[in-house]
């Protein structure tokens, strides 16, 4: 399977549908109140159809396959994640562009949609290597990612130049394919205590 397909993936928390137009009113309702996340790619709410059209463009040139997160729950879509930086023939992949609403955070909603991607990448893909990337000052997010298992690769700095100008210092992760049983065991374990 490529890890461009169109597919929907889904468990008992999450159900991770391909990104539509359609999410474009769930997704900007859960985009209030992240306005101040500057070192991550959330659109504000009015931007979220231009992020959308954005995230399909990519699907369309093979860069991307981007999902709208429902938690189960609640029926309520609650952010989008992606598998980007397709790279195929090398069978890697990078889980990114990810976000959650605040009603999401601090759930069973990442972790349960993580283990969906993971899943879906070694078990159905064959990746040889899933890679995470976030910015050097987004702490939430690279101990959300070191919380899943995920090694440090390094940091690769001034990789990215900011629109207001500023310069991002990358940091890199990646889980390869002998590692997810003991990440998968981990987000299992993590998942029961919810």
């Amino acid at each position: 399977m490529d890890f461009a397909e169109s597919v929907t993936l889904e468990n008992a928390y999450v159900r991770l549908e391909p990104l539509t137009d359609a999410h474009a009113g769930d997704l900007a309702e859960a985009a209030v109140g992240l306005e101040a996340a500057w070192y991550t790619s959330v659109p504000a709410p009015s931007d979220v159809p231009a992020e959308i059209a954005r995230r399909l463009a990519w699907r369309d040139a093979g860069r991307m396959n981007p999902f709208a997160v429902r938690r189960r729950k609640t029926g309520r879509i609650v952010g989008m994640t992606t598998f980007c930086n397709i790279d195929q023939p090398n069978r890697h992949v990078e889980i990114g562009y990810t976000w959650l609403g605040l009603e999401a955070q601090h759930t069973e909603v990442n972790p349960a949609a993580k283990y969906l991607l993971l899943q879906h990448a070694f078990q159905q893909c064959d990746a040889i290597a899933v890679e995470f990337c976030t910015h050097w000052h987004n702490r939430q997010s690279r101990a959300a990612i070191e919380r899943l298992g995920a090694k440090l690769d390094g940091v690769r700095r001034n990789a990215r130049i900011l629109p207001d100008g500023s310069l991002r210092d990358t940091v890199m992760y990646s889980i390869l394919p002998h590692e997810w049983p003991a990440v998968r065991n981990g987000l299992q374990a993590r998942l029961d205590r919810h």
